[in-house]
């Protein structure tokens, strides 16, 4: 059994974990680990952080996943100051051999390998998902994040995207207002400025313009408890709308990526398990005109494994160096 490094860094946090690889696949995640990415200087210093906190020599093999494009000497995380130069790994970190993948390409993997207990029905057949065909994968966190899994019966391709930057497609008078009010804020509005953490404030903010209201500053962790806790009426407003605007953008992504099923994933995934499927994301993701029959007939789920993206890194790692 082969033991490496599985590291997932996304824009808030930075994972870690010692992960066994067995005939290409993960067969343990040991020791997982999570810091704040602001606390940290970069990579290096985070890794001597879980290094200290193992207590020995970390293994010189590693399957990274970055929130961000993986192509290039010099990578920039989307919502991480870190920098990352993968030709030195060798030196300040000591991997001698990695893999590296976009933290949803990562994702997909995890998708792929993770059996039908880690996933919870959203809306559509309650079928599970099926071993051909293309599965979009989306995922709300501190940005939007979106994957493509490929399944042809024994073998799967992971393709990872940046579909969470297309732009955002406004579907009925307030959202025409929402994108208005955020124009004057961003120069591009894209899906990623809706349908992700921050994206609830910039809801919010932009709902208490359209009802000239002044509210008192607060926190993203603070408004998303409020809001899904309903104790704020205006933050479970953006809380509706935002779970419309997925459920939109998903059914976009499955219709663009033709795909056979979909799985929500991301930071914000699983503290929506209750909420999403009591939402109106089935009634936006089914609404495309003359495919409303093929999106009825398409399963959603939502993966509830508790690191997925550790799963993944070491499943992509199995994938480019066991087989």
């Amino acid at each position: 059994m082969n033991e490496i490094v599985s590291v997932d860094i996304g824009g808030t946090h930075a994972r870690f974990a010692l992960a066994k690889l067995d005939n290409g696949r993960v067969a343990a995640l040991e020791d997982a680990c999570t810091f704040k990415t602001a606390e940290y200087a970069s990579l290096q210093t985070a890794w001597e952080a879980f290094e200290a906190h193992i207590g020995r020599s970390l293994p010189d093999q590693a399957g990274i996943a970055i929130a961000g494009p993986v192509q290039g000497e010099v990578l920039k995380l989307t919502n991480c100051p870190w920098i990352i130069r993968p030709s030195l790994f060798a030196d300040k970190v000591g991997v001698q051999r990695h893999s590296l993948v976009n933290d949803f390409g990562a994702v997909g993997h995890a998708v792929a390998q993770v059996g039908d207990s880690w996933f919870r029905h959203v809306c559509g057949p309650q079928a599970p998902l099926p071993d051909e065909g293309v599965i979009s994968i989306v995922g709300p966190g501190t940005g939007l994040g979106v994957g493509q899994l490929l399944r042809r019966g024994d073998h799967y391709h992971v393709i990872e995207t940046e579909g969470g930057h297309i732009d955002f497609a406004p579907l009925d008078a307030i959202e025409d207002s929402i994108l208005l009010h955020l124009r004057e804020r961003y120069r591009r509005v894209s899906v990623e400025r809706i349908a992700s953490g921050p994206g609830l404030a910039n809801i919010h903010d932009a709902l208490a313009a359209i009802e000239h209201r002044t509210i008192a500053s607060r926190d993203d962790k603070e408004l998303w408890a409020d809001a899904i806790a309903g104790r704020d009426s205006l933050a479970a407003a953006a809380l509706d709308r935002f779970c419309l605007s997925l459920g939109a953008i998903a059914g976009d992504i499955a219709l663009a990526q033709g795909a056979a099923a979909v799985v929500i994933a991301g930071g914000l995934g699983l503290r929506l398990a209750q909420h999403l499927p009591r939402s109106g994301f089935a009634t936006r993701f089914i609404a495309k005109g003359r495919f409303e029959r093929r999106m009825d007939d398409m399963p959603v789920k939502l993966i509830t494994h508790p690191q997925p993206g550790l799963l993944g890194a070491a499943a992509a790692f199995a994938a480019e160096h066991c087989q």
